[in-house]
């Protein structure tokens, strides 16, 4: 069997879901197993992370270029933690052979504190069930790196046992700060997971990764082993990642996770707020859901703690159609980055109820002036009531079997802030 096909049957046997946007050199990948077609790799893996909130493990398939794409809920996922293993399964295109770029995707494991696992053709099966371990024990995204001629390697079945493990979400007491130490606290440790990886193997120089030859095999790109401190002759295909990285130290330890306890209060809602009412219905109904950015993450916080989780701008809409079925998203964020993600949505007649808090203004960072959303919003038939419109609140904040847009309109009172309540 070919590269290409013992990836496709390792993502089947270890995945429970599978999403795709085609492009060199992942195409063929994507169609060998399945994969559900999506509108883009952002709105990709955030379905992805909607699956792993369901305890589902999932796998993202993109090319390198679309890993720039994804790239606001991958960095927020570290902070926010997952469920089930997500693994981004990347194509990279050293040689530009048909992207725009020849990107080395394995920089974002640096950036996003990511395990990356880049396998030569006899470590694919171990490989996948290693990133989507990896993704568990550490709460983030794994990412699987590949290039052409991996795809194109001859090799043989070689599966190993499915190990289903369970991440964790950020302790919801943290602030954001403490969200960030306590995950860069988890990246500290993943150093030593990448030393003692039995997917590396060392036989002295020179050492190989992914299809480059060599003595020494390095399977666990990022973090990179200590073990390649003292190399010099090390061959990658791509730019010089792990050579680059050599003798590369963890973070220095941090102090512990900040709470709101320890930071003296909770932010919740202006005093004034006109969707309040919106948000006590919410409350009564206990209506788990998926926050945004914006004044939306607010519905995670005390009084309300109806938030599950929060993947950044506009990553809700799509997280929430394959988890609680309630989005939670301003105005501004929607037509920020959610839009494309609503439309995904309806073209798959998910069910999903997406809230859309209409203030127009960006609230969280001064107010500035956001477009009207509705001339955007036609083709939705969205429900439109007035944020003190309790009796329409009370009918349409509801989840049926289809996608529905409720927007409620609010105005924020001059001169109003976000109430700091003490803890």
């Amino acid at each position: 069997m070919k590269g290409v096909e013992a990836i496709a049957d390792a993502l089947q046997r270890y995945t429970d879901t599978q999403y795709t946007v085609p492009g060199f050199p992942v195409t063929d990948l994507g169609a060998l197993c399945n994969a559900e077609l999506v509108i883009n790799e952002k709105t990709a893996l955030e379905y992805a992370l909607g699956d792993s909130l369901m305890g589902k493990r999932a796998a993202v398939i993109i090319k390198n270029v679309g890993v720039n794409a994804c790239a606001d809920p991958l960095l927020q996922a570290t902070a926010q933690g997952l469920i089930g293993g997500v693994v981004l399964v990347t194509g990279d295109d050293p040689d530009a052979l048909g992207s725009q770029t020849a990107q080395d995707s394995r920089y974002y494991g640096e950036i996003a504190e990511l395990p990356v696992i880049e396998p030569d053709a006899s470590t694919i099966y171990a490989g996948i069930e290693a990133a989507l371990e990896a993704s568990e024990q550490f709460s983030r995204v794994a990412m699987f790196r590949f290039t052409p001629p991996v795809l194109d390697a001859d090799t043989k079945e070689i599966p190993v046992p499915r190990k289903n493990g369970k991440g964790r979400l950020s302790d919801r007491t943290y602030t954001m700060n403490g969200r960030v130490t306590a995950a860069e606290n988890l990246y500290r440790t993943m150093f030593d997971w990448s030393s003692a990886s039995p997917l590396n193997r060392w036989d002295g120089e020179p050492a190989g990764a992914g299809p480059a030859a060599g003595r020494t095999r390095v399977v666990i790109a990022n973090p990179p082993p200590e073990q390649i401190a003292g190399m010099h002759d090390i061959r990658e295909y791509g730019r010089p990642y792990l050579r680059d990285h050599r003798g590369m130290s963890p973070p220095m330890p941090g102090e512990h996770p900040q709470s709101m306890e320890d930071r003296g209060f909770y932010r919740t809602f202006c005093r004034n707020c006109p969707f309040i009412p919106m948000m006590n219905v919410l409350k009564k109904r206990g209506m788990a859901m998926i926050c945004d950015a914006g004044c939306s993450v607010l519905g995670m916080n005390h009084p309300y703690d109806l938030g599950v989780a929060s993947y950044g701008m506009g990553a809700s809409i799509a997280v929430a159609a394959r988890s609680t079925k309630i989005a939670l998203i301003g105005d501004y964020a929607l037509l920020h980055s959610g839009l494309n993600a609503l439309i995904d949505v309806y073209e798959k007649r998910l069910p999903l109820l997406c809230i859309v808090m209409k203030n127009d203004c960006t609230a969280m960072t001064g107010k500035q002036p956001a477009y009207d959303p509705l001339p955007y919003l036609r083709w939705a038939e969205p429900v439109v009531c007035r944020a003190d419109d309790e009796a329409t609140l009370e009918r349409e904040l509801v989840v049926t079997d289809r996608p529905r847009t409720l927007v409620v309109t609010g105005t924020c009172p001059e001169g109003s802030a976000h109430e700091t309540v003490a803890y």
